[in-house]
Formats: structure tokens, C-alpha cells, sequence
């Protein structure tokens, strides 16, 4: 076959293909092929063949052509497949495989002669290498010697050899069967070499000679003394290792049990397979029931298969064990921890990586439970004697068994996670004496192992996704490389895999959290997958992260532990590390991310979490051990002390009190190895702040040692002092208390502003304390009084956020919230600025609702002759009946009040259309308008088609506003009425009782019309029960002439009086409902309140906050329509005014 880079598709030659099994399918005529002259030939069709290229098969779809070559590869195959050319070296490569390239004359070659380079002899009854030489050279380069047929030579035989004829010499190895010695001259003949056209490598034995020369010439680092040690542990234990893929040992210390209870056979039925796949199926099959690994099966059990395309191309074979796992009863034995299994190898400096040969085929099933893994491929039924991949228990199974294999060995020997064993040592000889105790237990155990995957008295080796040396552990450069090379995620799965990947390193980033924080957010519920700038900013940043991630050290326990931690608005962090000869080296980083609550917190409460997280996550490194723990933030220190702490600060005091710590302060400056990000006060009345040693009292541990205490607290009585001579109303009564104790003259004070003269009022009540001025306010008998300090304008409405919104101020009314503030401050204008904070506040108004409501006035729409407009409904859902019906569908003339009620199943759009149609339209005719409220059902893509083809104009109610419906609202509930009364006491035979209920309805007269439904249609009434019971007299029947004008006078009279009926109705409703109309109109821009009541699943609609805004006034459809929109990417929304109310809040958390 020819290889051709140049050609775009796979060919195959025309009779080649009719001698295929393969099915041939015809293209068009129109397809034709280009060859390398320009000429142009006809293609024949296509098929799936079966290309074997090398020791593998590749299926593929070719072209059939009428071609001189039996097949042309293309580089359509060449890249589905992953093939590399190399030109260089005359050879294609793929899976690891290299397949020798030839020139297409090589196959139409003659044979050329090997001449003797030199003068040899060849000994009686022996055999020599001969060095020779081609008599014709370049002609082609790889070939087979064989015996030259030309030359006469008895007695002597040449063997079959493959040789590269572009070596300086050619190896002919030639047996002298004569019991004479034989001469052969330089330039003698003495073989022949035929062209070889091509070379199939097939799998080989495994050589243990072979493998114990290749192992020790890879250990370089090691002297020749370590290597004989070596080499003579590794003969020892050679029958440890697998030769080939069929040698799989079998364990015999336990097997596989799974434990399905009194759960009956589960039996799938096979997939369809594609035909190209069949054979490959089938060929899997047979190799695992030649090594031993599957068996016939009769049971009643079955599972399907499934073929998984492995990233060099080979298929991996899989059963689909999801049912049978789902009842399996679980194994809860527990797999290692990677980061213990890594913490365990400090101190070692050599190590040796163990892996065994297909690790779960050499743990039996046991003979009772193999049935349970039978699997089909379509023919045949098949059970696997050893453990499966995919079932639920196996790795419990094989980390049990591992860890009973190697129980003992402590884990400064070896660890082990599942068929991953890795062994240490600090020296050769410790590590050497470890690795024959490996040895001696995994070969009491009767296990194998894979030498190609083990390697051997290493300083750095690649385990667990993690590269580990003696320095420390790193990450895998191999798996780096996967997400420095991801692309960007495209949709929500496809980011999940990438932050798998970046989790699984996260101890390696700083602030991993922080960086990831807009990546996750993507991945919450009801979250649209919407990819920014931010987004991108910290993909990109996390994939720097992961590169440029440092090596951490092992932790020692005979070094003291330094915890760093800090706090920022997004989350907390934290540093763990230790002091290694003259550098800090860090063992791990922590962050996390903060919560919706959390990032309510002021900055102490913030920085107080981060130090209870960041020991609880490094527990096992600190606990029963002293450590250093550093923050920058100094209030720190006192909140560990406090007299009375509360609520939520108890116990998290109480989870420290565990741990044996020294608190160390230090500068911002230098605490940048943690998260120090940006930070905002907290306020004025947190007691859990820098200033609260001095309002509640605090008694100093002096055995909590402070180095720096730099930090500046706003509310000290410095900083406060500065704030009130920067406030112009409260600076010149300061500056004169500074001066002098004694109240300035009417004539000092006449210029200043009216806010300083109404302190100047107070001089006698104002005092100073630490050179802040303070009001001395006694209560009305005297007996008591209070110190307010005197605010300045910029400390207002931090005071007032912590007074009246935060949790402690609990968002309560003007006269609470007056009185929680006075108690501590006063300054002037407080009641009015108390009264504005609470008017204003955007969290109140969103739950309490606006003080000012607005209500619009009463639209009429006044209809004037039957079926003009009708209105529908779905009232529902009741209870199954046993019919099957669960909702009704109720229909209404708007003009006649003549109604229907049909019972239906549900509510989907397909239903109510069929029904309209059925029970309406095809018995009264087509409405012109058609009302309804905004269910999906009415709103849908087939119902607006049914509309727009019967010519019905559609129209709609307001979001939650019924009153747009009222007349179906109100039928709806004499529908309950009546039903409750009548309805048996399961309430399954509620549908029987609509008939007599329309009856009763079309029969009674209508409180607006003055008439039944029935005369206003028909222009009589109906018969009833009991006029059968009691009688009534017949109406003497006239001539239909006459019938017809009296009816069609009744009409026009019953219709003319209805009308006058419902005009009045209306005009009274209007004048009724317009009394409490607040003739208030919004204009275009702006802001308003919407009443947007919301009932989720698992939340109490109770504690929901019912008003939503701003929103701001698009469009002023109507009086009493408007359309709306949150911000201007956000949906619009069409609401009723009554919905609306003005919006004069300020939101204060972004202040």
C-alpha cells in the first residue's frame, strides 16, 4: 500500500473492494477524483474497510477508484489516527509503534548478492558470523539473506535474516555441516538478499534477561557495587514479573464478593454494534478467553457492553455495570488519602514505583457471584473470573487486599494506593532492605507485576499525579500541560472538567479560591453559562497558576508549625509552613471562598473565620503540637480574651481553646505570603472590632506575646477627634472647649452656621474625654445618665448601617432604631437623619413594601353581542378521578355569561386546544377575541397558531393581576362551591357533577344581565327536574314563520335590556373602584418598586421579600400598563400599575 501525504482521501483499488465483505456504497456521479497529472477519474463509491497498518487495525472509510496501486493512505487517515511521518528516518509511527517506509520501486526489485568484506574460514562443523557487504549498494535498504542459489556450495547453510543494508557491514551468519574446514575469499558470494516490501512487528515475549539489562542501564546514578546489589535482588525475584499480557498472577489471600441481597437477576439486552465493530468485539473477547479472564456463562444475569477509543486509538473493552452497582450493597472501606499517602515520604531520598500487571485481573470472583458479571456482545453470553473494571466494590476490594498484603511495613518503608505502590528509603541499603520486603509480600501473595510501568532506585519519580523527590512534591508537568493546553470551555461540563483538573493542584495555588471565584460561579444552579472578561481573566490566571506553582516541602515534626492567615470581601487564606534551615518553606496553601452571609461580616468577624477554617482544614498538621499563628490584624489579640463573647464568637473561641498557639502580629506589608486583598471597616457598634477593649472591658492576657502593634483604629479617640475638627459644625465648639471651660458670648457664635449655634445651645451638657467631645444626657427624675458622643457628618452613616441594617440592628422601625442610636451618639438633625435612613432603606421596602401603594383606575371593556369575547381557564389541579381527569377547563361568553366546564387530564397546550375546538368552537363558532391569562399553556407556539389560523385575536391579564379575568375568576370559585357540596368523601367523582352544575348555572339568572345564560343565548329558559316533578304549562307552539319572529323579537329585546344592564354594572363597578385610586402616573425613566411575590420549593414564603427593585419605566403602554426592566441587558416586563410603586430607597451595602 502507498503511503501518499499529498492525497486528501483513503483509496482503494476497484477490484480489491468487490472482493470485500464490505457492503459498497455509491456515491453520486458528481464525485470524482483529481489525480497528481490534473486527469480526472470516476469514484466508484465508498466503504468501511478494516486497514491493518503494523500490529494494529484501523477502520476507516475509503473511496473505491479504478487506481494503479492496491491502496493509497491518505491524510485523511493518516490524522484520524495520530500518525507522525518521519522522512528522515524513512518510518511512520503511531501508538508508540514505528512501521518502516519504503519506495514503491522496492517491491519490483531484484535481489542483489552479499560479498565476503574479507578472507575468512569457517571451522568443521561450525557456525560463523561473516561480515559481507551488497554487491550492488543503494538499490533498497532493508532485506532477508537467504542461501545464493547460483553458487554450489554443499554442506553449507545460510540463515534467514532480516539486515539494514545501510550499515558498513551486513551479519551473515553461515553453518559449516562438513567436517573440513572452509575458505572463503574476500569478494566471495556467499548469500543473497531479497527486497523486503513490508514489516508487522508482533507483540513479543517479555525477555526477564532482557528487562533486568534494560533496568540496570537506566540506573545511571547508582555505583557499580549498588548496581550488583541490585541486579542480584532482581534475579532473585524474577519470577515476580509478567512476561506477556496473558501472565497475570492470581492472588490467594481473597476474592471479590458481590453482594446483591435477595435483589433478582438484572438482564440488559445487548447494543447494536456497528458493523465495522463487530469483528473487533469479538476479537477482545476471544484474547480474554484465551488469557483466562472470561468464561462461558448460563445465568440469568446480563449487562451490555461498551467500546471506548483510547487516546493512541486502540479500543478499550467495557461492561456497562450501572444497574448492577445501583443494587449492590457498598463497600464502605475506606481508600487512602493522597495528601497523607504525599505528607508520609519526608526525610526519603530514594524511591521505587511499583505497578502491577492489570492489578484487578488477578483478584478472583467468587464461583457464586461470576454470574452477576456476565456481559453479551450480542452472541454469546460470557463472565468474567477475575474483578471487572466498573463495579462499584472494587476498589475497596483491591485496596483491602494491598494493604493486607503489605500490613506491617510502617510507612517509612512503603505506601500504597490501589496497584500504586511506592517504596523509600533515606539511604540505598534502608531502601534496597525495603524493596525485598515489598518483594517477598506481594510474592507470597501470588501477585505480578508490570516491569515496563516500575522503575527503580530513583530520586524523583512521578506518582499519584504528583512528581516527588527529597526536595519535596510538585506537580506532574504531564498533567499541567493538559490544562495549560485546555481550550476555553464551551459549555458548563466542559468547565467542571477543568476545575476538576486545577482542585486537584489547588494546595499548590496561592489564593486558588479567589482566582477560581468567577469560574464557579458559571457552575451554579439556575446560573446561565454567560463567559466574560472576568471569566477569561481567570481562566488564564489559574492556568499561569498551575504552571509557575512552587515545590512544597514535606512537614517534619520536629519543627514548629507557622500558620499565616488573612481575610479579604471574597474569601479567606491561609499559609501553613515551617522554618527548614535558614528559609520559611511552605507545605500547603488553603483558601476558601466566602458565602453570601460570610462576606456580611465585618473585617474582625472575617479575620477571626479565616483562623478557625484555616486550622480546622490543617487540623492533623497541628493538633497536640504548639504553633505560630500570624495575622494582620491586631484586634485579633483581644477577641481571644473577651469576658462575655456571644453567639457565634463562643464557639468558635471554644474550637480554639483545642489548639496550643502564640498569636504574632505583623504589618500588612509583611504578611504578604496570604490573601491580603482590599478590606472595609466595620462598624461603630461591632464589639468584636479593634476599639472593643475600651467600651466593654477587657482583661489582657499578658502570656499572649504581641511584636508589632501598628495597625490604626478609626475609632480611636485621636482619630475621632481629627473627624470632629474636620466636621464644620462641631469644629469651632471643640476648638473653644479646648480652650476654655467657659461658654463663648451670643456675638462669638452669631456667624457660625445654625447646626453650631443649636451645640452652642448644649455647652452646658457638652464635656470632653481624651479631647472627644461628648453629650452628658441625664433622664427626666435624674437618677441616671449617659454619655453621647458627638458625631461628625462623615461617621454618620457608617453608625447608622450598623445601627439599623446590620443583624444587630435588625432593620427595625424609626422610633427603635432612634432609640438604639441615642443610647450611644447624638449630633445634630439625628431624628431627621434617623427618619431618611429608614425611609430610604432598600432592604425594608424590598420586604416591608413601600409606604406609598399605587392603584390604577378601572378599564372597562364592554362587549355587546354573544361570542364577541369569550375568557378561559384552567382551574386545578383535584384529585385523579377515575376517569383520569385532574383539571377543568372552563370557558365563558363574556356577553351571554353563558359557560362551559370541561373536565381534562392535564393542562399541556395540545390538550386545551383539541378541547376548545371540540366543545366550543365546533358547537358556537369561531370567537373574535380570545382572553385568557399568561399560563404557558395559552401563551404556546401551537395555541398562538390556532389562533392566528381561526383569525381569534389573542389576548392576555397582566402578571398577577386576576382582576384583568374577574368574570372566570369569579365562576371559577361557584365551580368550588358547588363541587364541595356535592363531591364524594374521596373526591375522585368531582367530574361527574359538572353536567347538573352548568345546567344549574345556564339556568339561574345572572346578577349583571337580569337574565340565565340560557335565555340570553336561546332566547328562553330551560326545562328543569323540577318542572317534570311539579308540572308546568306547555307553551302553545305557533307556526315556525311565527315562532321565528316572536324568538327573533325576544332577542333583540333580551340582548338590547342586557346591554343597558351591564353598562350600569359597569359604570357602578368603575365608581366603586376608582374611589381608591391614587391617580398616580409614571413617566419614562423612572425608578419604581415591583410587587413580585415568589414561592420556591423548601423556602417559606413568609421570609421572602415580596418587592423587587429599582426597575425603571420603559414605555407607558397604557393608564394603567407600563413596560419595565431591571437593567438594560435584563428581559422587560409588561405589569399593571397596581404592581408599581415609587422607588425613593438607597441601597446602603453599596455605600
Amino acid at each position: 500500500m502507498l503511503v501518499d501525504t499529498g492525497a486528501n482521501a483513503t483509496l482503494l483499488r476497484t477490484d480489491l473492494a468487490q472482493k470485500l465483505k464490505e457492503q459498497l456504497i455509491y456515491t453520486a456521479p458528481n464525485i470524482s477524483l483529481k489525480t497528481a497529472t490534473g486527469e480526472k477519474t470516476e469514484i466508484r463509491g465508498k466503504l468501511d474497510a478494516s486497514i491493518e497498518c503494523g500490529s494494529r487495525k484501523f477502520h476507516h472509510r475509503t473511496y473505491v477508484a479504478d487506481i494503479t496501486d492496491p491502496c493509497i493512505l491518505g491524510l485523511d487517515f493518516l490524522q484520524k489516527f495520530n500518525f507522525t511521518v518521519d522522512l528522515e528516518k524513512n518510518e511512520i509511527r503511531t501508538g508508540g509503534e514505528e512501521i518502516p517506509l519504503f519506495s514503491a520501486s522496492v517491491q519490483h526489485s531484484k535481489s542483489c548478492s552479499v560479498l565476503a568484506k574479507k578472507r575468512t574460514i569457517i571451522p568443521a562443523r561450525s557456525e560463523c558470523l561473516i561480515q559481507g557487504v551488497p554487491e550492488v549498494p543503494g538499490q533498497f535498504r532493508y532485506a532477508v539473506t537467504n542461501f545464493p542459489s547460483q553458487v554450489s556450495q554443499k554442506g553449507v547453510l545460510v540463515a534467514a535474516t532480516l539486515v539494514d543494508l545501510e550499515m558498513e557491514a551486513i551479519p551473515v551468519r553461515v553453518l559449516n555441516l562438513n567436517n573440513n574446514p572452509k575458505i572463503l575469499d574476500k569478494e566471495d558470494v556467499i548469500a543473497t538478499c531479497d527486497p523486503v516490501v513490508d514489516i508487522v512487528a508482533r507483540p513479543q515475549e517479555f525477555s526477564r534477561a532482557q528487562h533486568l539489562q534494560s533496568t540496570l542501564e537506566n540506573l545511571q546514578i547508582l555505583n557499580e557495587e549498588q548496581r550488583t546489589a541490585v541486579k542480584k535482588l532482581l534475579n532473585e525475584f524474577q519470577d515476580l514479573f509478567s512476561t506477556c499480557d496473558a501472565d497475570v498472577g492470581r492472588c490467594n489471600m481473597t476474592q471479590h464478593r458481590i453482594n446483591t441481597g435477595d435483589h433478582p437477576p438484572i438482564k440488559q439486552y445487548p447494543r447494536r454494534l456497528p458493523l465495522a465493530r463487530k469483528e473487533e468485539a469479538e476479537h477482545l473477547v476471544q484474547e480474554m478467553v484465551d488469557n483466562g479472564i472470561i468464561e462461558e456463562s448460563s445465568g440469568p444475569w446480563a449487562s451490555p457492553i461498551v467500546l471506548v477509543k483510547k487516546k493512541d486509538g486502540s479500543t478499550r473493552f467495557c461492561v456497562d455495570y450501572r444497574k448492577l452497582n445501583e443494587i449492590t450493597k457498598k463497600d464502605s472501606y475506606p481508600l487512602p488519602r493522597i495528601d497523607d499517602t504525599l505528607d508520609a515520604l519526608n526525610g526519603s531520598q530514594w524511591f521505587t514505583t511499583l505497578d502491577l500487571k492489570s492489578g484487578y485481573w488477578q483478584v478472583e470472583v467468587r464461583p457464586e457471584d461470576r454470574e452477576k458479571t456476565a456481559f453479551t456482545t450480542g452472541q454469546g453470553l460470557w463472565q468474567f473470573k477475575v474483578m471487572p473494571f466498573g463495579l462499584c466494590n472494587a476498589p475497596a476490594t483491591f485496596e483491602r487486599l494491598m494493604e493486607t498484603v503489605l500490613r506491617g511495613l510502617s510507612s517509612e518503608a512503603c505506601l500504597v494506593y490501589l496497584d500504586d505502590i511506592i517504596i523509600v528509603g533515606r539511604t540505598f541499603e534502608e531502601h534496597l532492605s525495603n524493596l525485598r520486603k515489598v518483594f517477598q509480600r506481594l510474592q507470597n501473595a501470588n501477585l505480578k507485576l508490570s516491569p515496563k510501568k516500575c522503575r527503580f532506585f530513583q530520586k524523583e519519580v512521578t506518582c499519584l499525579g504528583h512528581v516527588i523527590s527529597a526536595e519535596g512534591v510538585k506537580t506532574d508537568p504531564g498533567k499541567i500541560k493538559e490544562g495549560v493546553d485546555w481550550p476555553r470551555p464551551e459549555t458548563i461540563h466542559d468547565l467542571r472538567s477543568f476545575l476538576g483538573l486545577c482542585t486537584y493542584y489547588r494546595r499548590f495555588v496561592k489564593t486558588f479560591s479567589t482566582i477560581a471565584r468567577p469560574l464557579h460561579k458559571l457552575t451554579e444552579t439556575k446560573s446561565n453559562f454567560n463567559w466574560t472578561e472576568e471569566c477569561e481573566k481567570s481562566f488564564n490566571s489559574l492556568k499561569q497558576a498551575l504552571t509557575s506553582s512552587p515545590i512544597l516541602t514535606y512537614p517534619r515534626t520536629d519543627k514548629d508549625f507557622i500558620l499565616d492567615t488573612d481575610a479579604s470581601n471574597e474569601g479567606i487564606g491561609a499559609v501553613l509552613s515551617q522554618n527548614i534551615g535558614n528559609e520559611e518553606r511552605v507545605i500547603a496553601y488553603f483558601s476558601k471562598s466566602l458565602g453570601k452571609p460570610e462576606r456580611n461580616y465585618c473585617v474582625t468577624r472575617k479575620e477571626l473565620l479565616a483562623i478557625v477554617k484555616s486550622i480546622e482544614h490543617f487540623h492533623h498538621y497541628l493538633y497536640g503540637q504548639k504553633f505560630l499563628l500570624r495575622t494582620d490584624h491586631a484586634s485579633i489579640r483581644w477577641l481571644l480574651n473577651f469576658k462575655e463573647p456571644e453567639g457565634r464568637i463562643t464557639r468558635w473561641i471554644q474550637r480554639l481553646q483545642e489548639y496550643d498557639f502564640e498569636i504574632q502580629h505583623r504589618k500588612g506589608t509583611s504578611h504578604g505570603n496570604a490573601d491580603a486583598l482590599s478590606r472595609r471597616p466595620c462598624g461603630e457598634s461591632c464589639k468584636h472590632c479593634s476599639n472593643a477593649e475600651k467600651k466593654i472591658g477587657i482583661e489582657i492576657n499578658t502570656s499572649v506575646k504581641v511584636l508589632t502593634t501598628t495597625s490604626v483604629d478609626p475609632w480611636s479617640s485621636c482619630e475621632i477627634q481629627k473627624a470632629q475638627l474636620e466636621d464644620p459644625a462641631i469644629k469651632t465648639i471643640l476648638e473653644k472647649k479646648l480652650m476654655s471651660a467657659d461658654r463663648p458670648s451670643w456675638q462669638e457664635i452669631a456667624p457660625e452656621s445654625p447646626a453650631t449655634k443649636r451645640y452652642w445651645a448644649l455647652w452646658d451638657s457638652l464635656h470632653l474625654k481624651d479631647g472627644v467631645l461628648y453629650r452628658r444626657w441625664e433622664s427626666d427624675d435624674g437618677r441616671s445618665c449617659r454619655w453621647q458622643l458627638i458625631l461628625p457628618k462623615s461617621r454618620i452613616p457608617e453608625v447608622l448601617r450598623e445601627a439599623h441594617d446590620s443583624a444587630s440592628g435588625g432593620h427595625f422601625g424609626v422610633m427603635k432604631t432612634l432609640s438604639k442610636t441615642r443610647e450611644r451618639f447624638y449630633w445634630d438633625r439625628l431624628r431627621a437623619d434617623v427618619e431618611k435612613w429608614c425611609r430610604e432603606c432598600h432592604a425594608c421596602g424590598a420586604r416591608k413594601g413601600p409606604k406609598t401603594r399605587t392603584k390604577g383606575h378601572l378599564q372597562r371593556y364592554n362587549v355587546g353581542a354573544p361570542f364577541e369575547r369569550m375568557a378561559l381557564d384552567i382551574l386545578g389541579p383535584f384529585p385523579v378521578t377515575t376517569k383520569g381527569n385532574r383539571y377543568v377547563l372552563v370557558l365563558m361568553d363574556c356577553f351571554t355569561k353563558w359557560p362551559e366546564a370541561i373536565p381534562i387530564p392535564d393542562q399541556e397546550a395540545s390538550t386545551v386546544a383539541e378541547e376548545l375546538v371540540r366543545s366550543w368552537i365546533s358547537g358556537y363558532g369561531v370567537p373574535m377575541i380570545l382572553h385568557s391569562d399568561q399560563g404557558t399553556n395559552f401563551n404556546s407556539a401551537l395555541f398562538t397558531e390556532l389562533c392566528k389560523l381561526l383569525g381569534i385575536l389573542k389576548t392576555r391579564t397582566t402578571a398577577l393581576h386576576p382582576e384583568s379575568d374577574g368574570m372566570v375568576e369569579r365562576f371559577n370559585r361557584a365551580i368550588l362551591n358547588h363541587l364541595s357540596l356535592f363531591v364524594s368523601r374521596n373526591q375522585t367523582d368531582w367530574d361527574t357533577h359538572l353536567p347538573l352544575f352548568l345546567l344549574a348555572y345556564r339556568s339561574a339568572e345572572h346578577e349583571v344581565t337580569g337574565l340565565t345564560p340560557a335565555e340570553m343565548l336561546f332566547g328562553r329558559t330551560l326545562r328543569l327536574h323540577c318542572d317534570i316533578l311539579f308540572g308546568r304549562p306547555s307553551e302553545t307552539p305557533s307556526s315556525p314563520n311565527e315562532y321565528m319572529k316572536n324568538l327573533e323579537a325576544r332577542l333583540e329585546s333580551v340582548h338590547a335590556f342586557a346591554r343597558e344592564r351591564i353598562k350600569l354594572a359597569s359604570e357602578r363597578m368603575k365608581t366603586r373602584y376608582d374611589s381608591r385610586a391614587t391617580d398616580h402616573h409614571f413617566k419614562e425613566g423612572d425608578l419604581v418598586w415591583m410587587y413580585n411575590p415568589k414561592r420556591r420549593r423548601g423556602l417559606s414564603p413568609k421570609l421572602q421579600q415580596n418587592w423587587e427593585g429599582p426597575y425603571t419605566i420603559v414605555k407607558k403602554l397604557n393608564d394603567v400598563v407600563y413596560r419595565v426592566q431591571r437593567s438594560p441587558n435584563a428581559k422587560p416586563k409588561v405589569i399593571h400599575i397596581n404592581r408599581l410603586a415609587p422607588y425613593r430607597a438607597t441601597d446602603h451595602s453599596s455605600m
